[in-house]
């Protein structure tokens, strides 16, 4: 991957002016086709570029890439959804394109535009406005321009002769510079002093900084002429900061959208006149920015100073008599930001409203069915947070959610508020938050003491609910579009993890470690290897890595979960419950109470207790459903009186899918993987026999991954009392199908050999079977031998050389020659004319046969070559024929750097040398 960032630059387009303009499907309602939308003006402030190999782990990381880029610019609003438009167009070019993808991110004034770029352009573009079957939403291709149309503000195709370039536009969230308050009504003699005539400086900026515009006022206050000033920069008047403790310099203060402050202007005197400035930053109507500044005397800032906004109580209280929102008097003012801070602020402030003891708000799930806990105060928060109860629940019907409710005394109706139960609240008054009419929340004060709420408080913290609902409801559907769209986010990268990965164990940790902590405190996966097995507990991970095995041993003694396919997730309480009664046991045991003598403090039981602490919350179960069957179970728990969220547990739901294929693929990888291991060990022969007299030595290396035998073969095998048949051959080709026909050939010279043909007829024979085999025949160079060591101390061998590399014979002073002539090869034409040869080995010789694996070692244009190979045997003088195969391998794999990407087989035999007295 190469990178490129460049700072800075203010060129206002994006693109080269040669280029064509984007052009964009439209729907009904959109802007015409062919126009782009984004203006054309927009200030391109920074850029970076970079370019991935067209290879699967670039996606990853074009990812990371582009979030880096735009947490680094300050766009955190924008990073998920830019991160899953880069990923699938990036998966685009890379995966389905097979081409390198140029990612060019670039940050704007108003957000930022990632372009993808891939150099297959003939690709046929799907039309946003036509009906597309999407398919399966878990399918590989196709999403990226439909994803484009439903997340990104503005996008679009070009062409070139090159390249195909996507193109999308994320636009920052608006949000307010600032709050404007109206200010009380005064008395004349409390109002601001300024001048007979106010005047206003209003002086213009262009990007560049420098004034375009000086009016008529700016020459009163300042002395200066429009001629005067006009094209010079504003820093060159400008005596900044005229107030300390000013940190921001004017030339930032210019980029502002808006500003306000104090500082000074240099006049025609060479006086510094104190001003207060508003700075506005305005396009004008051809597009260009440019800042507008208001500038007043300084003692005359109340012309243009935003009011500061008091509090809510002090703003009653001043106010005299006029009305306040009724919204800032029961939060407060600022309000909370986020969706917390702002329910926690209802219910502190709905407690004190009421006087009562605590408070609590919920909020309604989707379907209004449940109502799930989000703050509470004066009630044990911890247990109580992301709880749910249904709307229906009790005798009181908690379906009175939906209309104000008040109870004297929760001891006389049990279970009328399941949520109080157990806390020692008696009287509780509830209302409901509402929105055009639907249910979104329930707000309710309870006290200790019965009979404290009537009517008239109902009606009042009614009113109160009704002025916070719709800011809940907006702040509630703005977390979960954030919570929805980090969640997709997570999807992408989480199946991109899963599908990196064939390995059933490394498949098992990545699960744990996608779900910890992102989604619970810990998790155990139960595998399950077939309908008739129980689950098995397989992996446990835990945040904190000294309670794993605390717990691991706690799941091993609670039966399993049953493995129900059930979608979703559901409640397990045995861990638990289990937890809690292994701490109290531990505790009575400890201070005696079980019956026996009393003993001290025992050290187990601080893990006994911390693994109770650990496991003691929620905790649920998904089943890990593939291919229509339970192969096992994800279990999700939390600590101690803590709760899932909702939206958690559908996330969950949705990892857990896509973890169980991916399981189930490692499954079946292995089963492969295995039953082609088997199958390719008994294509090997057994072993070697021993030979009185004689040393044999092979080295043996089947091409690819995973292969263990492949188109290349050997064998020593008995024939009769003191003969001894070997071969070595290979058939065209690697693999599986070369694989079958090393079978054939292997089994049936044994077969042959031990009937008492001689060695020609024993290759003709061969010849025939593998002529028979048809369509599935390949051609086979073969080398064999029969062997028989003599009675004084040498070797008779007799070879038949068939179209394979011709065997050579090392003698003691270090001369190499062939030991054989070649011959036709085998699997080509039916009629053969063989003969077999004899070569005399004196004690000392060795004879070395190898596949053309070993003498076609290639690096660049050199081959290794039978020379070659000739001059590294005739350095092998002495050697036994372990050492001898030994050093013919080492010098095949250092002659290039490359792996080999030929079957290699070497089989060296060698008559030892006489002993002396």
């Amino acid at each position: 991957m190469t990178t490129g960032v460049i700072p800075g630059g203010h060129n206002p387009e994006p693109r080269p002016t040669g280029e064509r303009m984007p052009q964009q499907r439209h729907q009904p309602g959109q802007a015409s086709p062919h126009v782009e939308t984004r203006s054309r003006s927009s200030v391109i402030t920074a850029r970076a570029a970079a370019t991935f190999e067209p290879l699967g782990r670039s996606v990853a990381t074009a990812r990371a890439f582009v979030r880096d880029t735009l947490q680094g610019w300050g766009f955190a609003d924008v990073v998920d959804d830019a991160v899953v438009l880069t990923s699938e167009l990036v998966t685009n070019a890379v995966v389905h394109a097979g081409t390198h993808a140029d990612v060019l991110c670039l940050r704007a004034d108003d957000g930022v535009r990632i372009e993808v770029a891939d150099r297959y352009p003939e690709r046929e573009v799907p039309l946003q406005g036509s009906a597309v079957n999407m398919g399966s939403p878990d399918r590989e291709g196709g999403r990226g321009l439909q994803l484009c149309a439903a997340l990104a503000a503005r996008w679009g195709v070009e062409y070139t002769s090159t390249h195909k370039n996507v193109w999308f536009q994320l636009d920052l969230p608006e949000r307010p510079v600032g709050t404007r308050a109206a200010g009380p009504s005064l008395p004349a003699d409390l109002l601001p002093l300024a001048d007979s005539r106010v005047r206003v400086a209003v002086v213009q900026i262009d990007r560049k900084g420098s004034i375009s515009s000086w009016n008529e006022d700016a020459e009163e206050i300042f002395g200066h002429t429009a001629a005067q000033v006009t094209g010079k920069p504003l820093t060159d008047l400008a005596a900044w900061p005229h107030t300390p403790g000013t940190g921001t310099g004017i030339a930032e203060a210019l980029q502002l959208s808006r500003w306000e402050g104090s500082y000074g202007v240099r006049g025609a005197d060479g006086r510094v006149t104190a001003v207060y400035a508003s700075h506005l930053r305005v396009r004008d109507t051809g597009g260009e920015p440019s800042t507008v500044c208001l500038l007043v005397r300084d003692h005359e800032r109340a012309v243009l100073q935003t009011p500061l906004r008091l509090p809510a109580s002090e703003a009653g209280g001043a106010s005299d008599g006029q009305s306040s929102d009724p919204f800032e008097v029961f939060i407060g003012s600022p309000a909370p930001d986020d969706l917390d801070g702002l329910l926690q602020r209802t219910v502190e402030r709905a407690r004190d409203m009421l006087d009562g003891d605590s408070a609590f708000l919920l909020l309604a799930t989707d379907d209004e069915t449940e109502l799930e806990v989000r703050a509470s105060t004066g009630l044990p928060s911890a247990r109580q947070r992301f709880a749910r109860v249904p709307v229906e629940a009790g005798p009181g019907r908690y379906g009175s959610a939906r209309m104000p409710a008040v109870h004297d005394d929760l001891a006389a109706v049990p279970g009328a508020v399941p949520l109080l139960a157990g806390t020692g609240m008696r009287s509780v008054v509830t209302v409901p938050l509402k929105v055009e009419g639907r249910l979104t929340g329930s707000l309710g004060v309870a006290a200790e003491a019965p009979g404290r709420y009537s009517n008239e408080e109902a009606l009042r913290l009614q009113f109160a609910a009704d002025r916070i609902a719709l800011a809940v409801e907006s702040a509630r559907l703005g977390e979960l579009e954030r919570l929805r769209r980090g969640s997709l986010s997570f999807l992408v990268e989480a199946s991109d993890l899963l599908a990196g990965t064939l390995d059933r164990d490394q498949t098992l940790a990545l699960m744990a470690q996608m779900t910890v902590p992102t989604l619970a405190t810990w998790c155990a996966v139960y595998t399950i290897a077939d309908q008739a097995s129980d689950p098995y507990l397989s992996y446990v991970l835990h945040e904190d890595e000294e309670l794993i095995d605390g717990i691991k041993s706690l799941l091993a003694k609670v039966p399993p979960p049953d493995p129900v396919p059930t979608p979703g997730a559901r409640v397990w309480t045995a861990p638990g419950e289990h937890a809690h009664q292994a701490a109290l046991r531990s505790s009575m045991r400890s201070l005696g109470l079980t019956g026996g003598p009393t003993r001290q403090v025992s050290s187990g039981i601080g893990p006994t207790l911390a693994t109770a602490s650990a496991v003691g919350g929620e905790t649920v179960v998904l089943p890990l459903v593939a291919r229509n069957r339970v192969i096992g179970m994800l279990t999700l728990g939390k600590p101690t009186d803590e709760h899932f969220r909702q939206e958690i547990l559908e996330l969950a739901e949705d990892l857990s899918r896509r973890a169980a294929l991916a399981l189930d693929n490692a499954r079946l990888y292995s089963e492969r993987t295995a039953i082609s291991q088997a199958l390719q060990r008994s294509l090997l022969p057994p072993g070697t026999p021993h030979i009185e007299g004689m040393e044999v030595e092979v080295i043996y290396r089947a091409a690819g991954e995973g292969n263990e035998v492949g188109g290349d073969f050997y064998d020593v095998f008995p024939i009769a009392d003191n003969a001894y048949g070997f071969a070595i051959g290979d058939v065209c080709g690697t693999g599986p199908n070369a694989a079958a026909v090393t079978g054939l050939a292997r089994h049936a010279l044994r077969l042959l050999a031990r009937e008492g043909l001689s060695g020609p007829a024993v290759l003709e024979r061969l010849n025939s079977a593998i002529l028979d085999e048809g369509d599935r025949s390949r051609f086979l160079t073969l080398l064999y031998g029969e062997m028989r060591p003599q009675e004084d101390g040498s070797a008779e061998m007799k070879v038949v050389c068939a179209g394979h590399p011709l065997p050579l014979r090392l003698r003691q002073d270090g001369t190499v020659e062939a030991a054989a002539e070649p011959q036709p090869l085998l699997g080509v034409i039916e009629d053969l004319d063989l003969y077999e040869q004899t070569v005399t080995l004196d004690p000392g010789d060795v004879l070395l046969c190898v596949t053309d694996g070993v003498t076609e070692r290639r690096e660049g244009t050199r081959m290794l070559g039978d020379d070659g190979l000739a001059d590294v045997l005739t350095t092998c003088t002495g050697l036994t024929a372990g050492a001898v195969a030994a050093r013919i391998m080492r010098a095949v794999e250092r002659f290039a750097s490359d792996a080999p990407s030929d079957d290699m087989a070497i089989l060296a035999m060698r008559v030892p040398g006489l002993q002396k007295d």
